[in-house]
């Protein structure tokens, strides 16, 4: 494992956020898909379950998808920014099966502000581990989903089993008509 697995699980579903929005695509465009992403991803705490929420969520995705395309200066301002915001305040606690971990927000914090302070406090374990090389951008030339890189010999290419096929394929099918 290369960083703690808040911090793995936290870039994960940020990462998973981000890629909700497509280049032509949204998979959060109502409450109930908002639903399945949470329960998915093991979100707990606090919800309003309503319109304002799904809004403040689908607001962070571009923030965050800022963090895989900025440099290290940049990424430390952005999450100073969302820790700030959210007046983070961490603090170790204990629930269902994880053991004791981070959390930088009360329970009942707004989900977005819960989702981002999560993020930010994965990015911090990120830059201080000197890793900003792990968030990437997929390799396929059609997709701009991101990638978090958490192989131990830093190969992850592309954002899913899908674009690596799609990508070789194409490559195979090239060397083939040349050949």
């Amino acid at each position: 494992m290369l960083f703690a697995h808040d911090t793995e699980a936290a870039l994960s579903s940020a990462a998973a956020l981000v890629n909700t929005q497509g280049l032509d695509s949204d998979e959060l465009t109502d409450v109930p898909a908002l639903d399945r992403f949470l329960a998915a991803w093991g979100w707990t705490g606090s919800r309003r379950g309503d319109r304002a929420e799904l809004d403040r969520v689908r607001a962070l995705r571009p923030r965050l998808r800022a963090l895989w395309h900025t440099d290290e200066d940049g990424v430390v301002a952005a999450v100073n920014d969302m820790l700030r915001e959210a007046h983070a305040l961490p603090q170790l606690v204990a629930h269902g099966e994880w053991g004791y971990h981070l959390h930088a927000t009360p329970s009942d914090a707004p989900l977005a502000d819960r989702m981002m302070v999560e993020a930010a406090m994965a990015m911090v374990d990120v830059v201080r581990s000197g890793e900003l090389e792990r968030l990437r951008v997929c390799d396929a030339p059609d997709c701009e989903d991101v990638v978090v890189d958490l192989s131990k010999n830093r190969s992850r290419r592309y954002c899913s089993a899908s674009c690596s096929n799609r990508v070789n394929v194409a490559a195979f099918r090239a060397r083939r008509a040349g050949g």
